[in-house]
């Protein structure tokens, strides 16, 4: 029972009992909190191999609970709960050290499937006291399965053909893209077709690194060097010797950090905190970031001479909406690997699906379209993936929108009866400002929802409508 020891973190009793009675039911020793801070409180006292945590609190949200458990035990695997089916929310928090993400409403299969797959992947050993205990805790559910798979998109072509210039040189590298685009996975591609690639490949995601501790994660600390070094301990740089260190979002580690790094980069040398002595090391950095480090630097965010040492050469990650015939190619290889993972036998996607696939612009990216395979499987009791099982933020999104977001504002495709009345001109109104606002947020809907003070489900309703008559009137 000890290996299964869970603590679920809710504030709604119904559903704290209920996910216990579950999750109990079902092998697991569950225990409840009805608040972040009970729950923090708890996890405290209780030696849990996994949490369970609702995004939405009534003291706090999760993001502040996945911190703070963190800062606890970084080992310990969280899955958040949230019912805005938010993909940036997932994203942040993933990137922030959470396990996975579920939806709601809760589908008892996805639970249980998420659950164990937490439990099957090893855990670190939290005393070790090494930093390869803080890097696997860095990744996340990560991208891991979509690294063996090579995208035929004409983009994913030019993007492999810089990867196989580069990786030979020993030039440091700094790769944009969007969240969920898989830096990580071109990261450590580019080592593995290095001269490096019998050396350690270690990656540090920089967003969950503090200020206070960032020094000591990186370079290392004496015994006694601060409260809380109860002994000595190897920074990511020791660890990565003679191989590669991948730095993502690296516009978070602070000034004072940024002027370490830059001096351990040129000087090949640096001391662990606390320490005098001066340790060489041989590393290629390569680092990551979803916005320009050049515009960080001129605002002030980032050196200006360590964006130079890292820019001899910088590779842009095409975001998932920009390769089309990448989409369908991950979409049936994360597929194959779902059921695989579940023991199913789900053969395809029906044309409907693909086709609302190819047209939504995949904010999450690759990461996005993982879960929503995942998600899709787990509810498809049939051969065939339908349209009914898909996210309603999929689901809703309209042709309209799409062919704004891949051919840019064209000849208005929604237009009322040329025997315009006023209340089709108030639709036409109100279908214009609509999509002003989504193409001023990029069509982020809960943002869009917030400008037009409308709830998201109104403006999905809306967008509906809009089909409908859209469709009608053809």
């Amino acid at each position: 029972m000890a290996e299964k020891k869970i603590l679920v973190i809710d504030d709604d009793i119904d559903m704290c009992n209920l996910l216990q009675r579950f999750l109990t039911k079902n092998g697991f020793f569950a225990e409840t909190a009805t608040s972040g801070h009970k729950g923090i409180e708890k996890f405290k006292e209780g030696n849990y191999q996994l949490v369970l945590c609702d995004y939405r609190l009534g003291d706090k949200d999760g993001r502040e609970v996945l911190k703070e458990l963190k800062g606890i035990s970084p080992t310990t695997k969280v899955i958040i709960i949230t019912g805005y089916s938010d993909i940036k929310t997932a994203v942040e928090v993933i990137k922030m050290g959470a396990f996975d993400y579920i939806t709601k409403p809760l589908i008892p299969d996805e639970v249980l499937s998420v659950l164990n797959k937490a439990l099957q992947q090893p855990a670190p050993a939290a005393v070790s006291n090494t930093p390869s205990a803080v890097t696997k805790s860095n990744l996340g559910s990560g991208l891991m399965p979509s690294q063996y798979l090579v995208g035929t998109d004409t983009s994913t072509k030019e993007l492999y053909q810089q990867i196989q210039l580069v990786s030979p040189t020993n030039y440091g590298i700094i790769l944009y893209g969007e969240s969920g685009t898989g830096k990580e996975v071109i990261a450590k591609t580019i080592h593995e077709n290095s001269n490096r690639a019998a050396m350690p490949f270690v990656p540090v995601d920089c967003g969950t690194l503090t200020k206070e501790l960032a020094g000591s994660e990186l370079f290392g600390h004496e015994k006694g060097s601060f409260t809380g070094a109860i002994g000595s301990k190897e920074g990511f740089f020791e660890v990565a010797n003679g191989g590669t260190l991948f730095l993502d979002e690296v516009a978070n580690l602070g000034i004072d950090i940024q002027a370490t790094l830059l001096r351990v980069i040129q000087e090949r040398k640096f001391k662990r905190v606390g320490g005098n002595k001066e340790i060489p090391v041989d590393v290629r950095v390569i680092v990551a970031s979803n916005e320009d480090l050049k515009e960080a630097y001129q605002k002030g965010r980032f050196r200006e001479d360590l964006f130079h040492r890292f820019n001899e050469f910088s590779i842009h990650i095409p975001p998932l909406r920009q390769r089309g015939a990448d989409i369908t190619a991950f979409a049936n290889y994360f597929l194959d690997i779902t059921n695989e993972e579940l023991a199913k036998t789900v053969g395809d996607f029906s044309d409907e699906v693909m086709e609302l696939f190819l047209q939504y612009p995949w904010p999450g990216n690759i990461r996005e379209l993982r879960n929503v395979v995942r998600r899709a499987v787990l509810l498809t009791t049939g051969k065939v993936i339908e349209a009914k099982v898909l996210p309603p933020e999929i689901i809703h999104n309209s042709r309209i929108i799409q062919t704004s977001i891949t051919e840019g504002p064209t000849q208005k495709i929604f237009v009322a009866d040329r025997d315009t009345d006023l209340k089709n001109a108030a639709t036409q109104a109100e279908y214009e400002t609509i999509m002003k606002v989504l193409q001023q947020v990029k069509y982020n809907k809960t943002k869009a929802a917030e400008i037009l003070h409308i709830d998201r489900k109104t403006l999905y309703n809306k967008i509906k409508g809009f089909e409908d008559q859209m469709s009608s009137s053809n």
